[in-house]
């Protein structure tokens, strides 16, 4: 099957570029996949995708890989949305679901880039890859990577949770750290394009990992019956996600596909400890100036500075939505809470749009008859060294004290 996709074109000024040949950005700034979306829309009908696997795949006419052979795959299965009354009386909102994505092959949405990426480069006979990365996107481009057969190289700061490194490592990449931060390892990465002639696979520095991410807004609709929430909580680092989604509910109002008019309310979420999307939307900027002397546990909302900035700033502006900061020396206690009250393992990044969401229907900004997504972007074992324990111990098994034992609390 080949695609229907068009052409490329430029984020920032509509410039039209060849999309059957490698291409990375214009100007500086990232590029959009644009379909013949008439022609998609015979092609595939709605019903149609009840009949067909529950991958990410399903929306293969709504993909831009043109060889069937060259899809590069771990099993990317749709990710389950979850009611989640419990969480959702805490924080003030009955109507609260979770999307759950760490339930996709490297344990994290990162493999919804990869696949389509990796796949990308295999049609285009590539060989090497590279990546910039803070968190999870490293090992997932690694799996596929060794997926496709394809040379992998990952550059990732210093102290990047040791999870990470050793997926990326297990996975046959050939991994460096770097003393800086993620745009540091970025630096690199592009710097040896010439010298390693590897490809980069940096977030939004090439047009289709952001493809693969707007499978989460396809699968969204499709698991709501084709009827949207009223807001969406995302956390936000590099934004692939936030966009991708924006992207696919503007692909499917032009299919006819959705029930309603109305879209989501997009609201970024970061911690107060690198939020730079959230200053320029404050300030009522289009585009983030370098958060200073970044820091935060959930690592990958550690982006100081990000190529797509105005193109995630656009998407919240458009959709009429917000952009929060919260606490980082809450991020898990929210961990802690999402787990325990709904049995979803939260990773740190998502754990903070627990803290948005409290905030925001405190304040008036989500009303209580409102439906409320977060997307859950990663498995929270896979970041122990955020929890730090001091379990009471049982010396003797033989003669437990039962009262002792009654009133512990873990």
């Amino acid at each position: 099957m080949a695609s229907f996709v068009t052409h490329l074109e430029s984020a920032i000024d509509g410039t039209k570029l060849e999309a059957r040949v490698p291409q990375r950005m214009h100007a500086g700034r990232p590029l959009w996949v644009r379909y013949n979306l008439a022609a998609a829309g015979k092609a595939l009908k709605r019903k149609m995708l009840r009949d067909r696997e529950p991958t990410l795949w399903r929306y293969r006419e709504l993909l831009p890989v043109d060889d069937d052979a060259a899809i590069v795959s771990l099993g990317e299965t749709m990710t389950p949305l979850l009611h989640c009354p419990a969480l959702g009386q805490v924080v003030g909102i009955p109507n609260l679901y979770v999307k759950d994505e760490s339930r996709l092959p490297t344990g994290s949405f990162k493999s919804r880039g990869q696949t389509v990426a990796i796949s990308m480069c295999k049609q285009f006979g590539i060989k090497r890859v590279a990546i910039p990365t803070a968190g999870n996107a490293g090992g997932s481009m690694a799996a596929y990577a060794a997926r496709a057969g394809m040379e992998a190289y990952v550059f990732m700061p210093r102290d990047t949770p040791l999870i990470n490194q050793v997926e990326a490592v297990l996975a046959g990449a050939k991994v460096f750290l770097v003393g800086g931060l993620i745009n540091d390892c970025g630096k690199i990465v592009n710097a040896g394009m010439g010298v390693m002639e590897w490809f980069d696979i940096s977030t939004l520095k090439e047009p289709y990992r952001v493809e693969g991410k707007k499978t989460m807004g396809l699968e969204l609709a499709e698991q709501m019956k084709w009827k949207l929430p009223d807001v969406i909580l995302y956390p936000t680092g590099g934004g692939t996600g936030l966009i991708g989604m924006w992207k696919a509910f503007d692909e499917m109002r032009q299919l006819g596909w959705l029930e309603t008019e109305d879209l989501p309310r997009m609201v970024a979420v970061q911690s107060e400890g690198c939020a730079p999307i959230v200053r320029a939307f404050e300030n009522e900027e289009r585009f983030a100036e370098p958060f200073p002397e970044a820091y935060t546990i959930a690592s990958g909302l550690r982006v100081p500075v990000a190529v797509g900035d105005f193109m995630i700033l656009d998407a919240i502006r458009a959709s009429h939505g917000n952009a929060v900061a919260v606490a980082e020396s809450r991020i898990v206690e929210w961990m802690k809470l999402g787990t325990s009250k709904e049995g979803i393992s939260f990773c740190p990044e998502s754990a903070t749009c627990i803290g948005a969401a409290e905030f925001l229907a405190r304040t008036g900004w989500i009303r209580p008859e409102e439906s409320v997504v977060i997307f859950n972007c990663g498995a929270g074992q896979k970041y122990p060294h955020t929890v730090k324990l001091d379990l009471p111990v049982v010396e003797d098994p033989g003669n437990v004290d039962w009262e002792w034992l009654r009133q512990q609390n873990s």
